[in-house]
């Protein structure tokens, strides 16, 4: 019994390594070919081709014998394989290769030529043959190929985006936007996939003579075919990428006017101007929507959104008289009395809430206001949700610490897995740091750095450093110190915000909350619109804590305050470029080279 265990042992180990042969040969000819010993890889891929004639053997084979100039053996070999697979015409490719290599250009042509005149309409078989023209950088035969296989298919199959890409590896940009614009004739639902090629390859900042090019194809579609929607969405796309807002609108209202298919292509551009602060087109397009009256079934939202967008232009330049503020109010009011105070106005009525609770002075009235909308019947759960959120805001605002954490708990219960739960659960952290609970705080913050939120789990990240880096020791007193600063400044209290700030560093000098300290002092000099002095609190991170955690955030900011504030475009260049160079792992990176690249103008891509 024993014996025959061992024999049946024997034989599957025989059988393993017989097994394992052809794997051994394979990676050991791989490891003689990287070595350069192309005369050993040589012979083993001879060999495994034979038993078994797989392309990666023949390549392996092909190569081993072109590395040692072999052109003789090379067409041996691919002749012999033309005669035992004559249908297979890439082997005239990789003989036509072996011509040229040799320097038998006219023989090399030839062979090229014959394979693509012997094209038959099979879409494999034409791209087989392009991938092979492409092995060999031979990119004008992959164009040839793709072009001889389009007319061959007769509108079987149009090859426009693999004719896309070979031009593109050509460089030549006027044909690759041809081919593009006509995929999208034969197919609309390639407008996404082409937007993203065409944005890698012409760059973050759509300038130059390439973004020009696109632009009067897409005008002479447009013109050319006034019924095809795609080319004026792709021109509006086209518009956003260069920042060119206006001309988007201008496209989008056109667009809009042309069909009732395109109804809301105009909202959709006044979001995306929101979500870059460019208020004054989102305004334009808001208040094209309203203009078509109630029977626009955009109606109540754009009547909404227009006045929060004219509110967000207002507050958020920090350069505001209580003039603006009262007209501002008056603006709310009239659209409330045109809409009423109910379901379809909640967006309106917690934006007047927002208003009169921070900046009007008015958060009695404010939560009243809030209050109301949590007793529409069929309101919207979200906008039910963000009114409670706005609502505990205005509570803190007002001092009240335990009703707040009651709305966010539950909007954080009731939202568990969406954003605005994540939102309400980040409010709580901020809450308990503000009533000086920081291990509480720590414990929900740490919850949210996975947050699928980038925006919130970025947030929660820096909050959470801020407490783990400072209650390293037993003394939190300073940290309570900075929390109800924080707080203060949360309450518009920024004068006493200030002067608790100067007391932490009077009573704890270089505590590790200096910079912290500075950074706080920016925010707050920068709400007010002391840009100057907000500049010169980030001037002193960098001068002194360059190196710790809010050393890229200084530089980052200060970068985006000299471009957009301060107007010394020189210096915000280059301190775009030290984030580059001294904090290539970020958040601010991949932001920062592209306002680096857009102002250095260079059209790199």
């Amino acid at each position: 019994m024993i014996r025959k265990v061992f024999a049946i042992l024997f034989l599957c180990s025989v059988a393993l390594v017989v097994q394992a042969q052809p794997d051994t040969d394979e990676q050991l000819a791989k490891q003689f070919f990287d070595n350069r010993e192309f005369d050993k890889s040589a012979i083993l891929y001879e060999k495994l081709f034979v038993k078994a004639p797989l392309q990666e053997y023949f390549e392996g084979y092909l190569e081993s014998v072109l590395a040692q100039n072999d052109f003789k053996t090379a067409e041996k070999f691919i002749k012999k394989q033309i005669k035992r697979n004559p249908g297979n015409h890439t082997l005239a490719v990789h003989l036509g290769y072996v011509y040229k290599l040799s320097g038998a250009d006219d023989k090399s042509k030839k062979q090229f030529n014959e394979a693509v005149d012997k094209l038959e309409p099979n879409q494999g078989a034409v791209i087989a043959l392009s991938q092979v023209f492409y092995k060999y950088k031979e990119i004008d035969y992959v164009i040839k190929t793709l072009a001889a296989g389009k007319k061959i298919m007769r509108g079987v199959y149009p090859f426009n985006m693999e004719l896309a890409d070979a031009y593109n590896a050509k460089g030549d940009y006027v044909s690759m936007y041809k081919e593009h614009l006509e995929a999208l004739a034969l197919n609309e639902a390639y407008l996404g996939q082409i937007q993203n090629i065409l944005q890698n390859y012409i760059g973050d900042e759509f300038k130059g003579a390439k973004a020009d090019e696109l632009r009067i194809q897409l005008l002479k579609r447009i013109q050319q075919f006034p019924d095809r929607s795609v080319y004026a969405e792709f021109l509006i796309w086209f518009f956003i990428q260069q920042r060119d807002f206006e001309s988007a609108f201008t496209q989008a209202k056109a667009l809009d006017k042309r069909s009732s298919q395109n109804i809301g292509k105009v909202l959709n551009l006044a979001q995306i101007c929101v979500s870059n602060q460019e208020y004054d087109v989102a305004i334009k397009c808001f208040d094209f929507e309203v203009q078509k009256g109630q029977s626009n079934p955009y109606y109540s939202y754009a009547r909404a959104e227009l006045v929060n967008t004219i509110q967000k232009k207002i507050t958020e330049t920090s350069n505001f008289s209580k003039k603006d503020l009262l007209d501002l109010e008056a603006t709310y009011n009239s659209a409330l009395a045109d809409m009423g105070y109910n379901a379809q106005s909640i967006s309106l009525i917690r934006g007047l809430a927002h208003l009169k609770g921070f900046f009007l002075g008015d958060p009695i009235k404010a939560i009243a206001l809030l209050e109301s909308t949590l007793e529409f019947n069929n309101a919207d759960p979200i906008l039910l949700a963000e009114c409670k959120l706005e609502l505990g805001d205005i509570y803190i605002f007002t001092g009240e610490m335990w009703e707040p954490a009651l709305l966010y708990g539950q909007v954080d219960k009731g939202f568990k897995h969406d954003a605005i739960g994540q939102e309400a659960k980040f409010r709580n952290a901020r809450l308990s740091f503000y009533k000086g609970e920081f291990e509480w705080a720590q414990a929900q913050l740490d919850v949210l750095k996975g947050a699928t939120s980038k925006l919130i789990a970025n947030d929660a990240l820096e909050l959470s450093l801020l407490i783990s880096d400072n209650t390293v020791d037993s003394n939190y007193v300073p940290l309570a110190m900075f929390s109800r600063a924080d707080l203060l400044s949360f309450q518009n209290k920024d004068s006493i915000a200030m002067l608790t700030l100067d007391s932490i560093n009077k009573e704890f000098p270089g505590h590790s909350l200096s910079d912290d300290i500075l950074y706080k002092k920016y925010k707050i000099d920068f709400k007010a619109g002391k840009f100057q002095l907000a500049s010169e609190k980030l001037d002193q991170i960098i001068l002194n804590y360059s190196d710790d955690i809010l050393g890229d955030d200084a530089v980052f900011k200060l970068a985006e305050l000299c471009e957009k504030k301060l107007i010394d475009l020189e210096k915000a260049k280059k301190l775009y470029q030290d984030v580059l160079l001294n904090y290539p792992g970020s958040l601010y990176a991949v932001e920062a080279r592209k306002r680096y690249r857009k102002m250095r103008g260079d059209g790199l891509n």
